[in-house]
């Protein structure tokens, strides 16, 4: 979409706390995942924590809850988001979230169209998940399926394991 980039929402619920050895594997991996996708080709932003390393974005808790984990980031476009998601080693840790996060019984991934130079709130991006879950996907919030060019969560795309 001209003159926008693409803001997306992904909550994971950890299954335990983020010092138990359950999570480690997550936890120790995830500074460097996060690096990976911001040296990524479309790359535009992603708010982040205190920057304390194997912290990632935990700091910033969905209803006080600290395992909530939600990652928030802006791309160029989707196809570029989709590079990240399912060609990079970001899949193999994608692949093992069962392993880390509780399986939620409702949808935690949302995406919509920001202008270009914005930086969504975790407030503005958890209402744009509520909508999507009231209203399915429109202009406003949207999934994977609503995005036309973006092809490759269709075929590479991990076995789903809870509510997408």
């Amino acid at each position: 979409m001209q003159g926008h980039h693409l803001a997306e929402l992904n909550v994971g619920r950890l299954v335990a706390p983020m010092e138990d050895p359950r999570v480690a594997e997550f936890m120790q991996n995830i500074d460097r995942i996060n690096g990976l996708g911001k040296r990524m080709t479309g790359f535009v932003w992603m708010m982040e924590g205190s920057g304390a390393p194997g912290s990632g974005n935990t700091e910033n808790a969905i209803g006080g809850d600290p395992r909530f984990v939600p990652n928030l980031s802006v791309w160029e476009t989707p196809e570029q988001l989709e590079t990240f998601v399912w060609g990079t080693l970001h899949k193999q840790f994608y692949e093992r979230r069962a392993e880390w996060f509780e399986v939620l019984g409702e949808m935690h991934f949302v995406m919509w169209w920001v202008p270009e130079g914005h930086q969504p709130t975790l407030e503005e991006a958890l209402d744009r998940l509520e909508h999507l879950k009231t209203h399915g996907d429109s202009d406003h919030a949207f999934g994977w399926a609503h995005l036309k060019d973006a092809n490759r969560w269709r075929t590479e795309r991990c076995a789903q394991v809870a509510a997408e």
